[in-house]
This record gives structure tokens, C-alpha cells and sequence, in this order.
């Protein structure tokens, strides 16, 4: 997978405004889902489901403690999706265009 199916997959994830709702929730610690769903207006099946989204797409990590299950940002990976944010739209040297015939500059 090259680095922008890579970015397009977290971005996806992060398109549905439940998912954003989560990691604003989950800035302030680790959390079990009983706590998020205080904040959230939905079921535990459906907190679940975007959990599962969440997790996969390495935003939010995951860890059982007797029978909770505790979520937390995946702080790495955020770190990496900033970098790659800024990567993707700063101006740099091997810009995509100067592969091309177009000439990207301002005239």
C-alpha cells in the first residue's frame, strides 16, 4: 500500500463525526467504552463498530483488563499523520509536478 492509500484509509476513518467525537473524547485518557458512550448519543453496538474502525485504522489502540477493554489514542500514529499531513502539503525539492510536463510554480 503506497503512502497515499495509506492516508486516504485514515482519512476515511476519521470522516464520520462519531469517530472524531472519540478521539476528542479520548484526548483526555484511556477510557473504557462505558465512559465513552456517556459522551456519545448512540448504542453500545454501534460504539463498537466505530471502536473496530478506530482501531484499525491505528488511531486508537486497545487493552482488556479482566473484562473491561480500555481505548487510548495511538499517540505514534498520530504523531505519523501529522507528519505526513505536513509532508503532503508543504512545498518541497522532488514535488509530484516535477515529474510531470506541468510546471507547478507561479509564473
Amino acid at each position: 500500500m503506497n503512502k497515499y492509500e495509506e492516508l486516504s484509509k485514515i482519512f476515511k476513518t476519521l470522516c464520520e463525526p462519531i469517530r472524531l467525537q472519540i478521539l476528542d473524547i479520548l484526548s483526555c485518557d484511556e477510557m473504557c467504552a462505558c465512559k465513552i458512550l456517556e459522551g456519545l448519543l448512540i448504542s453500545q453496538s454501534t460504539l463498537s463498530h466505530h471502536m473496530k474502525v478506530l482501531i484499525n485504522s491505528g488511531l486508537v489502540t486497545s487493552r482488556k483488563d479482566a473484562t473491561w477493554i480500555y481505548y487510548s489514542i495511538n499517540r505514534e500514529n498520530i504523531e505519523k499523520l501529522h507528519v505526513s499531513i505536513e509532508e503532503l502539503t508543504s512545498q518541497k525539492d522532488n514535488c509530484i509536478c516535477q515529474k510531470t510536463d506541468n510546471n507547478c510554480k507561479k509564473a
